[in-house]
C-alpha cells in the first residue's frame, strides 16, 4: 500500500469486484494464453487467415477476446460496458476502433459515427470523453505531404480540407455538447500535422475549459519539450492545453522506419528513459494545472502513485475534473477499480465496431500483452491472486 495515498493496487478484492467466480475464471484462462508467445503468434496467424477466408469464426471470436476487451460491435451493444463500469465509478471512452479504408465515403462514415458517440455522451456523466484518430478521417499520405513541406496537387489540397473538416465537424459538437475529445497519437512522420490541427480546435474550443486533448507519446525522446512548447502556445493564445500523456503505441514500427530511412530513432532508447519522461511530462502537468487539464493514460502503477501523490503535494482533490486517470478495457483493473474505489476521476477507453474490422486492435492487444515485460504475468498473477482469496474466504 502506498503511504501517502492508502490505495493499494494489490487490492484485488476492489480490482476484480465486478467479476463473478465464472467471469473470472475466464479471464485466468484468457490472460494463461497471452502468457504464451508462441500461442499469441499461432493464433493471431490462424485468425487472420480464417477472416480473409470468410470462414465462420465470429462465434469462437467474440464471446472470448472480443468481449474481454471491447464493448461490443456497435454502440448499443456496448451499453452493457458502460452500465458496468458506472456501477464502480469508472467512466467510458467509447473508442470506434475500425481502421478507415482511404476514400471519403469511408472517412464521412467514421466522422458521423464518431459523431454518435458524442451524442451518445451529451449530458452523460458515464461517459466523460469521446476519442477519434485522424487517419479516420483523411489519408495518410495526405498527412505526410503536409509534413514534409511536399508540393499537393489542388485535388489533394481539397482531400485534406474535407479532412480538417471532419475533424472540425467532431470537435464543434464536442464544444456544444460539452464533451472532451481526445485526438490520438499516431506514427512521427505526420504526427505534426495532427498535433496542428489539435492546436487549431483547441484555439477555437479550449477558451473556457479543456475540451480538445492532443495526446504525447512519451516514449519519443521530444514529446516532453513538445508538451512544454505547447503550454507557452496554449498561454500565449490564451486557451486551455489539453494533454493525454501515453508511453505510445507504435515502437517496432518507428524503429524500423528510422533504421530503414537512415535518420535517428524518435524512440528513447530504454524503457527507463520513457518511463523517466513520463513521470516529468506529469510533474510538469501538475505543476501547470492552472492552464492544463491532463488525462493519464497508463498502465503504470509507479506512474499513477507519482500522480496522485503530486496531487496530494499541490492540494488537487481526487475528483478535481482536471486531473483523470485512464486505462483500456480488459486491463488493468487493478489500477482503474482501486483509483475509482478512492475517489479519482477514471475512465476506460471501450473500443467497438464489427468483430472482423476490430481484430487488428485486438491483436495488437494480445501482442503487446506478451511483448511487454511482466504484462500479461502481472494481470494473470492477480487473477490467481483473487481465485485463491475468493477460495479461501469460501472454506470460512
Amino acid at each position: 500500500m502506498n503511504p501517502v495515498t492508502n490505495v493499494s493496487f494489490d487490492d484485488t478484492a476492489v480490482a476484480f469486484s465486478s467479476k463473478s467466480d465464472a467471469e473470472l475464471y475466464k479471464m485466468y484462462l484468457l490472460f494463461k494464453s497471452m502468457n504464451s508467445n508462441k500461442f499469441v503468434k499461432l493464433g493471431g496467424n490462424l485468425l487472420n487467415t480464417a477472416l480473409k477466408l470468410h470462414l465462420p469464426v465470429k462465434f469462437i471470436i467474440k464471446p472470448t477476446i472480443f468481449n474481454h476487451f471491447c464493448g461490443g460491435e456497435t454502440i448499443e451493444e456496448s451499453e452493457r460496458a458502460i452500465r458496468e463500469l458506472a456501477k464502480y465509478n469508472i467512466g467510458t471512452i467509447l473508442d470506434y476502433s475500425v481502421e478507415g479504408e482511404g476514400v471519403d465515403r469511408s472517412f464521412d462514415e467514421t466522422r458521423d459515427e464518431i459523431l454518435r458517440t458524442v451524442e451518445k455522451a451529451r449530458g452523460n456523466k458515464n461517459i466523460p470523453f469521446s476519442v477519434f484518430k485522424v487517419t479516420g478521417l483523411m489519408r495518410t499520405d495526405l498527412l505526410e505531404k503536409v509534413q514534409a513541406g511536399e508540393q499537393m496537387t489542388e485535388e489533394e489540397k481539397a482531400a485534406f480540407e474535407r479532412g480538417r473538416q471532419r475533424v472540425k465537424d467532431i470537435c464543434k459538437l464536442c464544444h456544444e455538447a460539452d464533451v472532451r475529445v481526445f485526438v490520438d497519437a499516431e506514427e512521427s512522420w505526420f504526427q505534426e500535422t495532427i498535433d496542428n490541427l489539435a492546436y487549431e480546435m483547441m484555439e477555437l474550443y479550449n477558451k473556457e475549459k479543456a475540451i480538445v486533448y492532443n495526446t504525447y507519446q512519451l516514449y519519443r525522446h521530444d514529446r516532453l519539450d513538445a508538451l512544454m512548447r505547447d503550454y507557452e502556445n496554449a498561454v500565449a493564445k490564451n486557451y486551455i492545453l489539453g494533454a493525454k500523456p501515453v508511453r505510445g503505441a507504435y515502437m517496432e514500427k518507428e524503429r524500423k522506419r528510422a533504421e530503414e530511412q537512415g535518420y535517428p530513432s524518435p524512440i528513447n532508447p530504454t524503457k527507463e528513459a520513457s518511463d523517466k519522461l513520463y513521470n516529468e511530462g506529469l510533474r510538469f502537468c501538475i505543476d501547470h494545472i492552472d492552464r492544463i487539464s491532463l488525462c493519464a493514460g497508463t498502465h503504470n502503477e509507479d506512474s499513477s502513485y507519482l500522480l496522485m501523490e503530486l496531487m496530494e503535494e499541490k492540494g488537487i482533490a481526487p475528483n478535481d475534473e482536471r486531473v483523470f486517470f485512464a486505462q483500456l478495457y480488459g486491463m488493468s483493473d487493478n489500477l482503474s477499480y482501486n483509483l475509482a474505489n478512492a475517489g479519482y476521476n477514471v475512465a476506460k477507453y471501450v473500443p467497438y465496431g464489427p468483430v472482423e474490422s476490430v481484430m487488428p486492435y485486438l491483436l495488437r492487444r494480445a501482442n503487446e500483452n506478451t511483448a511487454i515485460a511482466g504484462q500479461s504475468s502481472r494481470e494473470f498473477g492477480l487473477i490467481s491472486k483473487e481465485m485463491e482469496r475468493r477460495k479461501k474466504v469460501k472454506r470460512f
